[in-house]
């Protein structure tokens, strides 16, 4: 298999159309396409055979089981620290993705808590790790445009 699967036109429209709606039918994607369904069927075999498409799962909405906040901290880390400080961070259930990025910050880090006062906990937790030198926080205060992936 190649490193990269080059992607056409018609690839890029079914991706956009599940990632709208990961559970539309086959044929309606056909339909929307203007393309056969076994057209439909082999490009979704062959997008996740090359791991194009990894996987298909529910997105849970902001008003999670009586509420909850949702925030990410852009974390910057001390030189050689980086390994235990993700380490540490992998253990807290509250910490629902973890990302390496550049920038002023070495990762950005997606929590999610049941309350303000457990999220104030979450963050001194992380604020608070060996190697940690800065955070900031950003609270979400709604999704204006959603198109990520499964949690």
């Amino acid at each position: 298999m190649p490193d990269t699967l080059p992607l056409d036109h018609t690839d890029r429209q079914l991706i956009a159309l599940l990632q709208i709606n990961a559970r539309e039918s086959v044929a309606t994607l056909a339909r929307q396409l203007g393309i056969a369904r076994t057209t439909v069927t082999s490009r979704l075999a062959r997008l996740e055979k090359h791991k194009v498409i990894t996987g298909y799962g529910v997105r849970l909405g902001q008003r999670l089981a009586g509420g909850g906040l949702q925030a990410y901290v852009g974390i910057k880390v001390q030189p050689r620290a980086g390994r235990e400080v993700v380490r540490r961070l992998s253990a807290m259930g509250q910490v629902q993705q973890l990302c390496a990025v550049s920038g002023e910050f070495d990762y950005v880090a997606w929590l999610r808590s049941d309350s303000p006062e457990q999220l104030d906990q979450l963050l001194d937790q992380i604020g608070s790790l060996e190697g940690v030198e800065k955070t900031t926080t950003s609270i979400i205060l709604s999704h204006k445009v959603d198109r990520g992936q499964a949690v």
